[in-house]
């Protein structure tokens, strides 16, 4: 669980970065949750874009991506939303 002090951090720190993947109409396939899952693996925070044509909210789709692979919901801006998970080479040095 976040505090609120590491989500503000993970927050400024995703502003600088850009979506990675999108997810479209086809949604959430068990394809896409094995590339969020790599890539938390590699980048520990990772930015995601709901395309217009997903019948599905990017709140709605990042708590369930988050729940599938056990990542925490960062933020949810419009289309975009952010999740983190901690790796084993820790990348992100995280305040207390």
């Amino acid at each position: 669980m976040l505090t609120g002090k590491q989500r503000s951090y993970l927050k400024a720190l995703a502003n600088k970065i850009d979506p990675i993947m999108q997810i479209g109409k086809g949604g959430i396939t068990e394809n896409v949750i094995k590339q969020i899952d790599d890539a938390l693996e590699a980048r520990e925070l990772i930015k995601i874009k709901v395309l217009n044509n997903s019948s599905l909210e990017a709140k709605d789709i990042a708590n369930e991506v988050a729940e599938e692979v056990k990542a925490e919901f960062v933020q949810s801006i419009g289309n975009k939303f952010v999740i983190y998970r901690e790796s084993e080479d820790k990348l992100i040095n995280m305040p207390k």
